[in-house]
């Protein structure tokens, strides 16, 4: 009788922990199927979300990218306005790696440098003897120099005097100092052309546009009166009047003086006062290079003769002994 009570109990145990067990087990499935659908929503609503903003991104670059194209064009026109119109790139006849100056056109643009420039620039690092030898003989650079007057001394009695000019002297400037220049230009104070095509961003370029470049101011410039239009002089308005023209002078050698051919002339005449050691020093490099290769072939084949000993020998091991 004891034995049935005892049965009976733990089967009556054991049957209400099946209960419990399944009343756990009915309460999660229920709330998995209610968590079902909510997770359901706030995964399409996130899948919204993502396409959203992934629209909203693409729109954002494309704004991006169309302000970068207008701030990009913005600073160009302002670049260029600033700096002046971009220069072409001209094939000058002494830029190759073993080319020397055409010297026939270095003495026409000293002719338009002295008939032409010379009024308002100066060119105070040349003198007279850097001509010999490069575009005058040394007697017709002693007759130009003393068609001038240079102010020496002082003499034995302390005063200053007058003297015809010699191979020594610089070439004249025109006025006697900065002020006397910029009265004489409406404030403007012409350069010095001693180092102008290195003074300049791209200079042998820039001088020759600057110097064809003159045009009518287009629709909508106004250009101030005493200045005049030239998209490649930085702001658009130079105080220099446009000084080539053609027949403006009469070329030694009969050369047709057009307005292009003054230009380059007188280009290839500042370029070598800028300069006037570069075919000495093209011709120096090559004579390096010559000599350079010269010792690279001898160390190659002093190389080999050495080593060629070592790299032909051959190893034997004798593994039985």
């Amino acid at each position: 009788m004891i034995l049935e009570l005892t049965w009976s109990t733990k089967a009556s145990n054991q049957m209400v922990g099946g209960g419990v067990i399944q009343q756990i087990l009915r309460r999660k499935l229920q709330s998995q199927s209610v968590a079902t659908p909510v997770l359901s929503w706030f995964s399409s609503k996130k899948a919204h979300v993502d396409a959203g903003s992934s629209g909203v991104r693409a729109f954002a670059l494309l704004g991006a990218g169309v302000t970068g194209l207008l701030s990009f064009s913005t600073v160009a026109s302002a670049d260029e306005a600033e700096h002046g119109l971009a220069c072409p790139d001209y094939p000058w006849p002494h830029d190759g790696i073993l080319s020397s100056y055409d010297h026939a056109s270095i003495r026409r643009g000293h002719q338009v440098y002295q008939q032409v420039c010379a009024s308002c620039h100066s060119m105070s690092l040349i003198s007279y003897r850097d001509l010999v030898g490069v575009a005058y003989t040394e007697e017709e650079a002693k007759a130009m120099a003393a068609e001038i007057e240079v102010v020496d001394g002082p003499n034995d009695e302390g005063e200053m005097f007058t003297r015809p000019g010699k191979l020594s002297d610089r070439l004249p400037q025109p006025y006697a100092n900065e002020s006397a220049a910029r009265f004489a230009n409406g404030g403007a104070y012409p350069p010095d052309l001693s180092l102008i095509t290195k003074a300049r961003h791209n200079g042998q370029n820039y001088v020759f546009a600057l110097l064809t470049g003159y045009r009518d101011p287009p629709a909508g410039i106004s250009i101030r009166e005493g200045l005049h239009y030239n998209p490649y002089f930085p702001g658009g308005a130079i105080a220099m009047p446009k000084m080539l023209n053609d027949e403006a002078v009469e070329y030694e050698d009969g050369v047709p003086a057009t307005e292009a051919q003054m230009g380059k002339d007188v280009v290839s005449f500042l370029s070598w006062a800028a300069e006037p050691e570069m075919e000495e020093r093209k011709l120096m490099g090559f004579k390096w290079i010559f000599l350079l290769s010269l010792a690279l072939l001898q160390a190659a084949y002093y190389r080999r003769l050495k080593w060629s000993v070592l790299k032909s020998r051959k190893l034997v091991l004798d593994v039985v002994n």
